[in-house]
């Protein structure tokens, strides 16, 4: 007789949890749903819905990384020791972005991870999302505060003072502007 899995017994593999968010980013029935979707190391689905302001800041953040050169992103999926997780925004040098290619999810993170906090997160979810993209090979990690306008930067060594990697960050949590 064969042997039937009912439930999840450990924890899934980084090749296992890559497989089954390809198959979620291919499926069209989830094509609509709003927010974005990561796994945690059970294969459970968690799903984080965005305000406009999140948006408006991932945009910004984006354009102004741009001018880094190599590559700025939103909602790169990496493969973590925590599950995949979807950066808010993400910068790679070309280098890294030559090696990464557009697999999905990357099995390394890219140089610049960018957390935006949301309402709905916790303290240990950031600060498990902070260690999970260096421990994945992040140079840097910035978690984005849109309430009290603030960031504060991380890399392998914990808290730094400034970061390394060069953004003008004037009128980024400005109001969004209309035009006449």
């Amino acid at each position: 007789m064969g042997s039937v899995t009912e439930l999840i017994e450990i924890p899934l593999t980084s090749e296992q949890l890559a497989q089954r968010y390809r198959a979620l980013a291919a499926d069209p029935r989830l094509a609509n749903l709003p927010g974005k979707i990561e796994l945690d190391v059970w294969g459970r689905i968690l799903v984080s819905p965005a305000s406009n302001l999140h948006a408006l800041l991932q945009g910004r953040m984006i354009q102004r990384l741009s001018k880094l050169g190599g590559e700025a992103l939103a909602e790169a999926s990496v493969s973590t020791a925590i599950g995949i997780l979807v950066t808010d925004v993400a910068w790679m040098s070309s280098a890294t972005a030559a090696s990464l290619g557009t697999r999905t999810p990357y099995p390394l993170a890219p140089d610049l991870c960018v957390e935006i906090v949301s309402p709905s997160n916790s303290r240990k979810e950031i600060d498990d999302k902070t260690a999970a993209y260096l421990g994945s090979g992040a140079r840097e990690v910035w978690v984005v505060y849109p309430q009290t306008r603030r960031i504060e930067w991380f890399g392998p060594e914990g808290r730094l003072e400034h970061p390394t990697f060069a953004m003008d960050a004037e009128g980024l949590f400005d109001p969004a502007r209309t035009s006449p």
